[in-house]
Formats: C-alpha cells, structure tokens, sequence
C-alpha cells in the first residue's frame, strides 16, 4: 500500500478512537496524528500528501448531521471507502498509458515504481516493448525492477545510473513514478529522476510521469534544497583536522615557504580492490532519496483524473482543495 492511503487509513483509525467533541479538536488531533506519522519516516513527502488530502476532506466534508458522533462515524466511513476506491487507481493509469505506447516502444524507466510496473505489464499483455532500467543506487531497486520484467518477459537491461545519457538515442521516451506531483507542476520521486528528464529534453524524449491523485501535494519547491527531505548533512563535506603550518629557520637571502600542506607526496596508500569499493553507510547517508524536476521539464502526468499538463496540475490542486 502507498504512503498516502496507509497515512488516510491510519488518521481515518484515529478518529475511530478520538473523544474529540468538536470540529476544531478533531482537526487539531488529526494534524497531530499526521506530525507523528512523520516523525516514523525518513521521508515524509508522498505520506504528508495523503495526510494533507485527508485533512482538507475532513474540514471540507458537508454537517449536515445533527450529532457529531455520527458525522465521525460517517468521516470514518467515507474515508475507507476511498482508500479502498483509490486501489484501483493504478489500472486507470495503465489504461490511459497504453495509447501512448506503441509496439516495439523502447521505454527507460527509473528504480522500482508500482505504478509503472502496473502500466509495463498492461502493456505487455498487447504489445511488443521493451524496457531499460536506472540500476537507481544506492537502493538498486532498478535490479527488482528487471527481475519482474524478466521473469513475464518482457526484455529488460539494467543501465548505470551514469549511462543515462547513453542510452537516451535508443529510447522512444522515459516513463517514471511519482512521490509526489506538487503545485507547481513539478515531480519529487527517487532521486536521479530530475538528470533524466534535463537529458530527455535535450535528446526531445517525451518525459511521462504516473501519479495516483493521492498524491497531488500542495508543496511548491522552487530548487532541491526546499523539499522538505532536505537538511544540511546532505551533500555536506566531512570535517577535516587542520593543516599544520611550519615554518623553517631562514637563511640570509632566502624567503621561508608560507606553509606546508601536510602531505607527505611519498606516502604508499593501499588501494582496495573493485569488488571492495563501494561507498560506505555515511557516504550514502549524506546523499539524497529524492530529487525534484521542474514542470518545463515533464511533458505529461498520467493520473487517475486524466492525462494533465504540468500547467493543469495547479489548476486542478486549487480546485481540489478549495472544495
């Protein structure tokens, strides 16, 4: 199950057990339910778009009853019923990817995504394709990407993360999943999605993105560093001890270096093998899960609620959450 319908689950479960009395305490005990949702999760992003969905339907949802109690128990019911609906949502996206994917296409797709999985193999089922696949390191989860493809058959090579480029002139267009789709338009989804799509617009590759509605999310990031993932320790260069300085006893007529750097030129360092290099748990730690890509740079969001321009995104936002 995604994020965002564990996160409307988990809240529709805590108005279950609230003892909340009025509107305002219960909207203040579910945006306390989603800060500790949060507080479990590395990154918070696709799960704070179900939260922030869930909330709004809760503020905006009609009282028409008399008893609060029973408006709860109609919230609760009405919540479930969405999260059970939303299941679905990944065949309507597959269903209106599969006029964009002719036969023989040759799609690139990045790490493991459920909603492109779920599309490629709706495909499958009529078409010929073929698809490379971002090895997405660290996680390497465009290896269990292959595996599946492979194991129904469809033809699948795994790409370096670093080959992106490469491999772009043989591709018909990229085809990615979504952490989130924000107001700008834009998409925050495993990081390396954003150098994909600069290379696909400079190759004019089509750059498709699927996203369940649930996760629209009204976040709008103007650079990397505004997600809401980010914090000074990424990207960040380690601490150094200081440079020792010496200065020798001069000689008449002779200027002392300013400084020696601390380098001994003659120094033997033992390299290690390949098999052994590999980067280690706080190097990986000081990079980032996600990346965001610009609108300018996607050329269609494929969601349950249609085929939307990135432009489109923001209209539909402002309308979602202004009932």
């Amino acid at each position: 199950m995604s994020p965002p319908l564990a996160a409307i689950l988990s809240l529709s479960q805590l108005m279950v057990e609230s003892n909340a009395g009025t509107m305002f305490e219960l909207v203040k005990e579910l945006h306390d339910g989603a800060e500790e949702l949060k507080r479990h999760t590395t990154n918070p992003i696709s799960l704070n778009a179900g939260c922030e969905l869930f909330i709004a339907f809760v503020t905006l949802f009609p009282h028409e009853s008399d008893s609060f109690a029973e408006l709860k128990t109609e919230l609760v019911k009405q919540g479930q019923k969405y999260a059970k609906e939303a299941i679905s949502y990944r065949n309507k996206i597959a269903e209106l990817m599969l006029d964009f994917i002719k036969d023989d296409s040759v799609i690139l797709t990045h790490s493991y995504s459920r909603v492109v999985m779920r599309a490629l193999l709706h495909a499958h089922k009529t078409k010929r394709i073929s698809v490379y696949v971002t090895e997405a390191r660290p996680r390497g989860l465009g290896v269990k990407t292959h595996e599946v493809l492979t194991a129904v058959g469809i033809p699948c090579t795994v790409v370096l993360d670093s080959a992106v480029a490469y491999v772009m002139d043989k591709v018909d267009f990229v085809l990615v999943g979504s952490e989130a789709v924000v107001e700008s338009g834009g998409l925050i989804n495993a990081v390396g999605s954003n150098q994909m799509a600069i290379i696909a617009k400079a190759a004019h590759k089509p750059f498709y993105a699927l996203a369940e509605s649930y996760k629209f999310h009204r976040l709008f990031p103007l650079s990397q560093y505004d997600l809401p993932t980010h914090n000074p320790s990424i990207l960040s260069f380690p601490s150094l001890p200081p440079r020792p300085f010496v200065t020798p006893p001069t000689t008449s007529g002779v200027s002392p270096p300013i400084a020696k750097s601390g380098i001994d030129e003659s120094l033997n360092v033992t390299p290690t093998s390949s098999s052994e290099r590999s980067m280690s748990a706080e190097m990986t730690a000081k990079n980032p899960d996600v990346d965001y890509t610009r609108p300018d740079l996607i050329s269609l969001v494929f969601s349950d609620v249609g085929i939307l321009t990135p432009e489109a995104i923001s209209q539909y936002l402002v309308a979602m959450f202004a009932g």
